[in-house]
């Protein structure tokens, strides 16, 4: 009937849209806080139990943790890769991560060693053999057990490649 007479109808349930509106927001917005502190934000409690780096790296059960020890840069080294053809060939920088000073002068003193070693190993590998994100991790891992075993024990903590090209 209020048409009838030319006037617009009452919208009804303004007021109640914006409540329900905010009380969702509010919603939204409190279980997005607690989400983040529940699963973002770094404890405050378990921050101040952790125990200190240094007493981390002296567990003898844990051992030395990598990115702790001292890190050793070795020469680049370019080889021919085993493939049939023989036309690719490996350009790898490599930087050495030791757990003390002494493992990094003795790591230095037997470079001749080293070089031969990693030299014989990169080139026995294929294209197809360093071609994947798995072998390369595998790759790593090589280095390190090659290491370990020249320098006598578990004193090569990581390795980390710093270049590589595949031609």
């Amino acid at each position: 009937m209020a048409e009838a007479n030319g006037e617009e109808p009452k919208k009804k349930g303004g007021i109640l849209k914006w409540i329900i509106l905010l009380v969702l927001l509010g919603a939204l917005g409190g279980g997005g806080f607690f989400a983040y502190q529940k699963f973002f934000a770094a404890p405050q409690e378990d921050a101040a139990e952790a125990p200190a780096a240094d007493e981390q790296a002296a567990d003898p059960d844990q051992g030395p943790l990598p990115g702790s020890g001292f890190n050793v840069t070795l020469p680049t080294f370019v080889v021919n890769l085993a493939d049939p053809l023989g036309r690719r060939y490996l350009k790898l920088g490599i930087d050495v991560e030791v757990v003390s000073e002494e493992a990094s002068a003795e790591l230095s003193k037997k470079e001749p060693m080293v070089k031969d070693t990693l030299i014989l190993l990169l080139s026995s590998k294929t294209y197809q053999d360093l071609s994947s994100m798995e072998s390369k991790i595998l790759l790593k891992k090589e280095i390190v057990d090659r290491l370990n075993q020249i320098l006598g024990g578990s004193k090569v903590l990581q390795v980390y490649f710093t270049d590589m090209v595949i031609q």
